[in-house]
């Protein structure tokens, strides 16, 4: 029953993506230099994927056999392996493929869907500012299906498999086999966040500093030979990385809130069979959770509406509140259907306490990036005394804004493991907490239609801007414009906020997972154990050795197109006069290049280091023989998890909300604040957002993935470091 449901409100999220993606191509494409320009778009994003795909497919299929390689033939086998050692090392490898394939497949088609939304929305914005909006959102918003019911189609159609094949006679097992799919989807989101990630800064730092700052033209002028690079980028950073990046986010969750509902169950049989409530019920309970809010997204997406005077930010706030009611009324239904009527409303709290963390995230993530508020006018006031301090109080500004969001986390997180420890189960903290994490993903699907609708204005106001449409049009685009602005830095809060509460959750189900290969296992980690505290700090200092690398590879990708740039123009006087084009396929080219060669050596530092921190210290803790000293590589990893996940947090966090603050800084003096456009405020404050560029989507968002990858990995590779 509870499959059958999983499996339909699943397919149905993919039927309504379908239709939504033939609403979208049935609407207009606006004039020919539209296409043209629309089309130059399209070539270079699709070929840079196709080039970036290679290579993760690589990367992955190599790891696939190193996996394989390690369980079945390094590893002995543990009397409490959930199945055979040939089993595990098959399904261990078997779901990371499956995770990552559907990862690859989630973002490209996000992707696919924007680039062919841009011109649709700019020639709809011909017409009214609701039809420029219902197109954005919608073409948007088939990423969102996409990713959400493909994940959950995913780990529910490997659950079930495994389950028919009688591959273990323990359902509750079942997790730990399949965990690997997370594994595999947070690999692919690492590389494609990273990718995209280094391609669309490069291409913006380079078109911002020679085009604005030093030729004085504006943002999406033709002129510009970088500008072509930088609309591609929108789109393999902000659609297909963040596509990818909420795939592994949702597939991640859900596997380890299943490990812990496994737990759960064990530790209340009695009273699951004393209320007939079944172990295979419990155990999907995440799954059909977050089933529901796939019904809630589609909602909230239908009702989105607005006039040419109301702020488009007003009418996507309705449907996401709409949404939200509706995703906590799933819960209800869930919570009282599955974990029985006598215990199950502190488990029905724990998941609003979940939508209710989202909403803060957003208004917390607003205040900080938006230019109506103190922040971000700030640093705009700062700007008129050059770039040096606008780019101290940016900083001060990332920094603040750390504040708010580790104290709802906080919150979040001590009131849904009360709430679950007080639910009257045993052992039931952890899951509260789980649950929580599915409330804050109850509306994922709305909110990556929300994220992947900026990318797809930006680009609609670059086509307009490009094919020199009337001044009427390119307001209303404007305006769409701002309003992505906020919803991408939206969608990078929540996707901040997501992880740390999951972070929480997947540290819970290692620590499950380390328990059920030793039974002897306290669940405590020492931080006063020496190799623990080691283990702490290097979890630490990867995420900023992690964060160097991403932000260099922008500044030396950026460094040579700024250089090309500059060589177009003096080469070819007639691009300034517009009487001839410039060459765009060489920054395409240069941006494509230096995004595949940088995104490797970070993505390989976070599974070579946590790897190689679990196998040293499990060599040091049995050196000595039959009398193991000190702490299992199993502990000091966990030391090195929790430490790693609390740094990176903070870090995202300051990263994602320290560049959206300069970015709007930046459009709040455009709107004629301090002198406006091309006065020295202005030029200083594109010096500020250029340095927030590689902050805010490069670095941060990849931080996310960072901090689930961590977990996924340590997940798949507990049998190995103990």
């Amino acid at each position: 029953m509870e499959l059958t449901l999983i499996f339909g409100i699943s397919i149905i999220g993919l039927l309504f993506a379908v239709y939504l993606i033939r609403d979208v191509l049935k609407r207009d494409t606006g004039t020919d230099k539209m296409k043209e320009i629309s089309n130059a778009i399209k070539q270079g994003a699709e070929a840079f994927l196709r080039r970036q795909n290679r290579t993760i497919g690589f990367l992955a299929f190599a790891l696939a056999c190193l996996i394989y390689i390690l369980y079945a033939f390094v590893r002995a086998h543990n009397e409490h392996d959930p199945a055979s050692t040939s089993s595990l090392a098959l399904w261990t490898t078997i779901s990371f493929v499956f995770g990552a394939a559907c990862s690859v497949a989630a973002g490209y088609m996000g992707m696919w869907v924007a680039i062919r939304s841009n011109i649709r929305t700019a020639s709809a914005a011909r017409t009214s500012m609701n039809d420029a909006l219902q197109t954005a959102l919608r073409g948007g918003a088939v990423s969102g299906f996409f990713v959400v019911a493909m994940s959950l189609l995913g780990v529910a159609g490997l659950f079930a498999l495994v389950k028919s094949l009688g591959v273990t006679d323990d359902v509750t097992k079942i997790p730990l086999l399949i965990v690997g799919y997370g594994f595999g989807a947070s690999f692919v989101a690492l590389f494609a966040q990273l990718g995209g990630g280094i391609y669309t800064k490069a291409a913006d730092v380079g078109a911002d500093l020679v085009g604005k700052v030093e030729a004085g033209i504006p943002e999406d002028d033709p002129r510009n030979p970088a500008v072509i690079a930088d609309l591609v980028g929108d789109n393999v950073g902000d659609c297909a990385g963040r596509g990818a990046d909420l795939f592994e986010s949702t597939a991640a969750e859900n596997i380890g809130a299943m490990i812990l509902a496994a737990g759960l169950y064990r530790a209340n049989t009695s009273y699951f069979e004393m209320n007939q409530l079944p172990l295979l019920g419990v155990i999907l309970f995440p799954l059909v959770a977050r089933a529901f809010g796939i019904i809630a997204s589609i909602v909230g997406i239908m009702v989105v509406k607005t006039n040419e005077k109301e702020d488009p930010m007003k009418a996507l706030n309705r449907g996401y509140f709409i949404a939200a009611i509706i995703a906590m009324v799933g819960f209800f239904i869930a919570s009282r259907w599955l974990l029985g009527e006598e215990h199950y409303f502190n488990f029905f709290i724990c998941g609003v306490i979940g939508v209710l963390t989202s909403v803060a995230f957003v208004y917390i993530t607003q205040y900080y990036t938006e230019y109506r508020y103190r922040p971000v006018k700030s640093i705009a006031e700062a700007s008129q005394t050059g770039p040096a301090t606008n780019i101290i109080a940016g900083v001060a500004v990332g920094m603040e804004s750390t504040g708010y969001p580790i104290l709802v986390i906080a919150g979040a997180i001590v009131s849904a493991y009360f709430l679950g420890t007080h639910s009257g189960l045993n052992d039931a903290g952890l899951f509260g907490t789980a649950v929580a994490t599915m409330g804050m993903l109850g509306t994922a699907a709305y909110i990556l239609a929300m994220d992947t609708f900026g990318p797809i204005t930006d680009n609609a106001g670059g086509i307009v801007e490009m094919s020199q449409q009337p001044e009427a049009i390119r307001e209303r685009t404007d305006r769409l414009d701002s309003v992505g602005n906020t919803t991408k830095a939206l969608t990078k809060g929540y996707a901040v906020g997501s992880a740390a509460l999951a972070a929480f959750l997947l540290f819970g189900a290692y620590i499950d997972e380390v328990r059920n290969y030793m039974p002897d296992f306290q669940p405590v980690i020492n931080l006063n154990k020496p190799e623990v505290f080691v283990g702490a700090m290097l979890g630490s200092v990867l995420v900023y050795l992690f964060s160097s690398l991403a932000i260099k590879a922008v500044g030396r990708a950026a460094y040579s197109i700024i250089n090309n740039v500059r060589e177009q123009f003096k080469n070819n006087p007639g691009i300034m006069k517009g009487t001839s084009k410039p060459d765009y396929g060489q920054c395409v080219d240069i941006a494509t290049k230096a995004a595949l060669q940088k995104m490797v050596l970070p993505g390989l530092l976070v599974v070579g280091m946590t790897v190689g921190v679990g196998v040293i210290f499990k060599w040091i803790y049995y050196a000595g023989g039959q009398q193991p000293t000190g702490a299992s590589g199993a502990e000091v990893v966990g030391g090195f998890l929790m430490a790693g996940t609390i740094t990176g947090i903070l870090m995202a966090l300051f990263l994602n909300n320290g560049g959206g603050a300069w970015d709007n800084a930046k459009k709040y003096i455009e709107t004629g604040a301090y002198g406006g456009k091309k006065s020295d405020p202005h030029k200083a404050s594109v010096v500020g957002d250029t340095v927030g560029d590689p902050f805010k989507d490069t670095a941060g968002p990849s931080l996310h993935v960072l901090i689930k990858l961590l977990s996924t990995i340590t997940l798949v590779l507990a049998p190995l470091f103990i």
